[in-house]
């Protein structure tokens, strides 16, 4: 991935849905061609049609193209590789509703875990070593520092979803020890927001929504009765849970940079980070190891006040309750990183946020 090893067709799994199809733009822009392995469960094709409108891109345009399959697919998979010159993978997909995860375990770790080893069987034997992990923040468990940097240790995660993005991050950390021609780099972040500036695209999931935001979108509109926060008493300023928001268009260009650190372009090449893996470069420039990284903006935001941000012009009804044992501690806040190992920081302010949905459903 450095000067002699470009990357010209990245994978993107999950890429119709809210962070996937941010990201899948964000490529385009950059010159990358892109194939979307997307099994539609929680997002909708139209997604796609937004990203050609966005990047200028006709129906028949290669540069995107779509692969309607689940990844526990191993067949479709394979059909995926043989019909594509893969240079990296950026993997979203995966089932990702914390309180659901509860509820239905054994569906979570059979889908994130074992599709997810499925997806590296088939890139390996493809020769595809390069992997951008989407993991999350929630690895850290109850966390030992606030602000949470890269060199906090990572404890029990509160539920399973969280555990299928730890198992995951052991695993992909394996995969290099056990063979060094891997090039890995594990992502962490909290709580993405927002929409692409032009409000074609945005976050609108099937059903009743996991996320803040596209809650508090659908009660006030009407579809839902009203936003619940689930505890009020933490010791907080407001007494709600304190979160850090990120920037959808944000969390996708540092996707697209991690790719640009995985082959050499930016940074210093020092794998920063507990648990990070800092290996031999290959001839031609691009790294391999393990890096970790978080994404956040490092500011502080409780739940009340970012819902009272919307509820100024909507004025949707609130429901506050206890916490539930399954989330997250009452603050999350995630340190921001500018050191020279890492490229780019969040640009992309709130006030661009698009008033539209979003594309979940047509």
């Amino acid at each position: 991935m450095s000067e002699i090893f470009e990357p010209k067709r990245i994978i993107v799994t999950g890429g119709a849905g809210f962070i996937g199809s941010h990201t899948c733009v964000e490529l385009l822009d950059q010159g990358y061609h892109v194939v979307v392995v997307d099994d539609l469960s929680n997002s909708s094709e139209l997604a796609l049609d937004r990203v050609r409108q966005i990047t200028g891109l006709a129906a028949n345009d290669d540069r995107l193209k779509f692969y309607e399959a689940n990844i526990l697919d191993r067949a479709a998979l394979d059909r995926v590789f043989s019909e594509n010159d893969v240079d990296a993978i950026i993997h979203f997909a995966g089932f990702k509703a914390v309180g659901e995860s509860v509820q239905k375990p054994l569906e979570y770790y059979w889908n994130n875990i074992a599709g997810t080893l499925v997806l590296c069987d088939v890139a390996r034997n493809h020769g595809v070593k390069n992997i951008v992990f989407s993991s999350s923040a929630t690895v850290y468990g109850e966390p030992e520092f606030i602000p949470i940097t890269e060199e906090c240790p990572k404890h029990d995660c509160t539920n399973p979803y969280g555990w299928t993005k730890s198992m995951l991050e052991q695993v992909l950390t394996d995969l290099y020890v056990g063979d060094n021609e891997w090039n890995v780099v594990l992502l962490r972040y909290f709580n993405p927001i927002g929409a692409h500036e032009s409000g074609l695209i945005g976050e609108d999931p099937k059903g009743i929504p996991n996320n803040l935001l596209p809650y508090v979108a659908q009660v006030s509109v009407g579809k839902l009765e009203c936003v619940g926060v689930f505890g009020d008493d933490y010791d907080t300023p407001d007494g709600t849970g304190v979160r850090d928001y990120i920037h959808v268009v944000d969390l996708a260009r540092g996707h697209v940079a991690a790719l640009e650190w995985m082959g050499g372009k930016v940074g210093t090449g020092k794998a920063l980070g507990l648990g990070s893996l800092e290996g031999e470069a290959a001839a031609d420039g691009s790294r391999r190891g393990v890096g970790i990284f978080n994404l956040g903006t490092g500011k502080a935001c409780s739940m009340s006040c970012t819902h009272s941000r919307r509820l100024a012009a909507t004025r949707s009804p609130t429901r506050s309750s206890r916490a539930v044992p399954a989330t997250l501690p009452p603050t999350t806040l995630l340190a921001t990183r500018r050191a020279p190992s890492w490229a780019g920081s969040p640009s992309t302010t709130l006030t661009v946020c698009a008033p539209t949905a979003g594309v979940g459903n047509p």
